[in-house]
């Protein structure tokens, strides 16, 4: 009777809520250390050894690799084309798609049709979107037939060092500014509508209601967004493959596509995943950033 008891006090409600939590999370644990731990564990360890495919050789070089991606001639022009790249893509897609959602969200015939249309590249193949603007950058793609048809003659965009990484941006905002719509028009829903009417009485303008009400209020999904659109911009490769191939020289090399180079072009599968430790060094640092500063412009955080 002590026994059952003892087993009873020992098997409470608490523990076996406990063990269903951890039962519905496991599938979860494997998958992520079967698919994300382990990986990244192998491409740490495969930065510290040299792997030649086609002589059949893999041997350890220690920290040689680290110390030829500080030695990397090419290295700062990579990363100037990454923050380039990265930067404009951000920075123009946070704020075209928080203006696209503050308009959208205006009860107006045909937002519905609009939201439609300006979501619609986020489901479509990057590939496939990426192929059909090449035909239009083209010195005689689209886009310059119609600046011809108005008296302009249009650059060679995927030609000039300037002209492909705007191509490049344009091309990234476009695709994806719709997801982030998508999220600011959500939050939007949210905001009560008595303060933009109590500051509408205050004499307040769209201007000041946008930047004293509706940022502030949405700042967590700005947040997010945010974080969200950064790693992306860092993992665009489909854009730089299929456009430009890093070039008009190294002008839109960007460390993805750079890393693609070192690792399946050259061969050098040790100094690639080198490349990915700092690639996913970049990516953690710039997110862990993000999250520090959020104390300071992200409401409700304190």
């Amino acid at each position: 009777m002590a026994a059952q008891t003892t087993a009873d006090g020992w098997w409470t409600t608490r523990r076996r809520d406990q063990l269903a939590g951890y039962l519905f999370i496991t599938p979860q644990l494997i998958g992520a250390g079967v698919f994300v731990l382990f990986p990244l564990g192998l491409v740490v360890w495969y930065s510290t050894h040299e792997w030649d495919v086609l002589a059949g050789t893999f041997h350890s070089v220690g920290a040689g690799n680290y110390r030829e991606l500080a030695r990397d001639p090419t290295l700062p022009s990579v990363l100037r084309a990454t923050v380039l790249f990265s930067l404009g893509a951000v920075v123009i897609n946070i704020v075209v798609a928080l203006l696209l959602a503050v308009l959208l969200n205006q009860r107006l015939r045909g937002t519905t049709v609009y939201r439609t249309i300006f979501f619609s590249p986020v489901v479509v193949s990057v590939v496939a979107w990426t192929i059909v603007w090449g035909f239009l950058l083209q010195n005689n793609g689209g886009i310059n037939g119609v600046l011809g048809a108005l008296g302009t003659h249009g650059p060679n965009w995927l030609r000039g060092p300037t002209t492909a990484m705007i191509s490049l941006i344009t091309t990234q905002v476009v695709k994806n500014v719709g997801l982030n719509m998508v999220l600011f028009l959500a939050a939007l829903q949210g905001v009560p509508a008595e303060l933009y009417e109590a500051s509408t009485v205050d004499g307040a303008s769209r201007f000041t209601q946008l930047r004293r009400i509706t940022v502030p209020l949405i700042s967590p999904t700005i947040l997010l967004a945010s974080i969200i659109t950064i790693v992306g911009s860092l993992q665009a490769f489909a854009q730089i493959a299929v456009l430009t191939q890093g070039g008009p020289g190294t002008s839109t090399t960007v460390l993805v596509y750079y890393l693609y180079q070192q690792a399946f072009q050259f061969h050098h599968f040790g100094y690639g995943a080198t490349l990915s430790v700092l690639l996913l060094a970049i990516v953690g640092v710039l997110t862990l950033v993000q999250w520090q500063l959020r104390r300071r412009w992200v409401f409700h955080e304190s």
